[in-house]
């Protein structure tokens, strides 16, 4: 039996991780949960799982729900939920979107807890500090996002030394086929229309900028030891291929499957192995072709700003975070303009900061002091 913490339980990615759950109940125990601000789906997940501690969004759901267990509430509460043990072979799903991601990934790590990551800004942010506690404290840590699951599979039995390069495909989000002077003016609900993948609003818009496919990079940079010059990506429309390993040999592999994230989430869930799970099979022959074209930084600068973030270190992708956040809030709450989110990013990563070796606690720290900055700077509301 595994027992698990779903931290996002309501989200795209949290039900997505019950959906998987329920499917096999005598090999997961659900035993903490974070729930947002849907109470009605909240206590229908509480009731089914019956979990121990739930960490909800809102005091108000916390005190009108008929759940007997812990309860907690808020950012702590998420603390709360990582920081509890009482089982060995426990794991923690980060299902949650921002950097509100961070902080319960410490906690659970020192916790002894192994961690199923899709939670991008963990590794965005603070991608050092967590491998050195995942070193520290003799944890594992299971990639969710496709991408990467692809890039983990295809390295079984490999020597990650003999790896000439990793190759990150995007469906090129909800704007690929428009030129950049097409983007003036896009709507938000045009934004919000992905063309292969059913997600969250802040993902749908970070893939629509390609910030989501930057955050990538960098996470591959630290889940896989890679330097910056060793990871590529391409555009995919079809979404089959998840990603690619390219040897020294320039044999290449590939990962294959039709884009549902249920898989990505079983493998982390059952690694190493293989279950059986519903879904539907790839028909190659239906399939017929795939198709590829290359990403342009100057058309999705936003990838470009990633790759050079990553390259500085330091707090350098903390800010690139932490001004994305505040722009797609932004740009979600009509503040601002599809394109004002690259020049947002552009100017607060032309800024100095000349930390290297920031702890967690400093750079959550000034993570939020940007995005409450720039929050109040264009009008949105403060998180």
């Amino acid at each position: 039996m595994k027992y698990i913490y779903l931290l996002g339980a309501c989200g795209s990615i949290g039900t997505q991780t019950l959906d998987v759950i329920r499917e096999y109940p005598d090999q997961f125990k659900i035993i903490g949960l974070s729930v947002g601000r849907d109470f009605e789906l909240s206590e229908s997940i509480i009731a089914e799982f019956k979990p121990e501690i739930v960490a909800y969004r809102t005091k108000e759901n916390m005190e009108k729900s008929a759940f007997d267990g812990i309860k907690c509430i808020g950012d702590s509460g998420l603390i709360e939920v990582a920081r509890y043990h009482r089982y060995d072979n426990e794991l923690l799903v980060n299902a949650l979107v921002g950097s509100v991601g961070l902080k319960p990934t410490e906690v659970a790590i020192k916790a002894k807890k192994n961690i199923a990551l899709a939670n991008k800004e963990t590794l965005v942010m603070a991608g050092d500090q967590i491998n050195a506690l995942i070193d520290e404290y003799q944890v594992k840590l299971y990639p969710i996002d496709s991408e990467h699951s692809a890039i983990w599979q295809c390295l079984q039995g490999e020597n990650i030394e003999e790896v000439k390069s990793v190759i990150i495909t995007a469906s090129g989000g909800s704007f690929r086929d428009k030129k950049r002077e097409e983007l003036v003016g896009v709507t938000k609900d045009e934004a919000l229309c992905h063309p292969n993948w059913s997600m969250g609003a802040k993902i749908t818009i970070d893939s629509a900028s390609m910030m989501n496919k930057g955050f990538e990079v960098i996470e591959a940079h630290h889940l896989f030891k890679l330097p910056y010059e060793k990871i590529k990506t391409i555009l995919h429309r079809e979404s089959i291929i998840h990603s690619m390993v390219e040897y020294n040999d320039f044999g290449v592999k590939a990962l294959l499957s039709t884009p549902d994230m249920r898989a990505p989430i079983i493998y982390a869930l059952t690694y190493p192995h293989h279950i059986k799970f519903k879904g539907n099979s790839l028909d190659l022959i239906k399939l017929g072709t795939l198709h590829f074209e290359p990403l342009s930084i100057e058309r999705f600068k936003c990838l470009g700003y990633a790759y050079a973030a990553g390259k500085k270190g330091g707090l350098y992708p903390a800010v690139l975070n932490a001004a994305n956040e505040a722009a797609v809030c932004l740009f979600l709450n009509d503040k601002i303009e599809f394109l004002d989110i690259e020049k947002i990013i552009e100017r607060e990563l032309n800024k100095n900061y000349d930390e290297k070796n920031p702890s967690i606690d400093e750079i959550l720290e000034l993570n939020q002091e940007i995005i409450q900055r720039l929050l109040k700077e264009y009008g949105g509301d403060e998180k």
